[in-house]
């Protein structure tokens, strides 16, 4: 049985007389931050784990392809934090950087002469990554969720 509060409350909402709680629209506001316009959206692709790795130990590997190039990252949590350390293949040029992004923390790493990067310390959670190059639009994996 619905009371009376619980009816007038779905009618104010019906009626849009609530305002949207605060929480929701800070949130959204954050979601609005970590767009990425223009960027091609690197899907996750099968990793296989290195000889002599047993899965579910260990760092967790991922995978990520789009436009010819493909994001390598490892995942290593410790003491309730991530760490990544990866790979842009091919190299994407000099001037290439990615950016670590997490709902409260993101990170710019300048890409080696061989394309690599790492980050230490990100809160676990959501992660992107967004791999901005001199020729061509960025690069940004798809959100990936990282449990401690």
């Amino acid at each position: 049985m619905i009371d009376d509060e619980s009816t007038i409350a779905a009618l104010r909402l019906a009626a849009g007389r609530d305002p949207v709680p605060a929480h929701v629209v800070i949130s959204a506001r954050r979601a609005h931050a970590l767009r990425a316009p223009g960027a091609v959206v690197a899907e996750r692709v099968g990793a296989a784990a290195p000889g002599g790795v047993r899965l579910g130990c260990g760092p967790r590997l991922l995978r990520f392809a789009a436009a010819g190039l493909a994001v390598d990252v490892e995942i290593v949590t410790s003491d309730g934090l991530v760490d990544l350390a990866g790979q842009v293949t091919p190299n994407p040029g000099a001037g290439s950087r990615v950016e670590i992004r997490t709902l409260h923390v993101n990170q710019t790493r300048e890409l080696s002469e061989s394309g690599q990067f790492a980050a230490a310390g990100l809160p676990p959670g959501w992660f992107s990554i967004v791999c901005h190059r001199s020729a061509g639009p960025p690069i940004a994996t798809s959100w990936a969720r990282i449990r401690a």
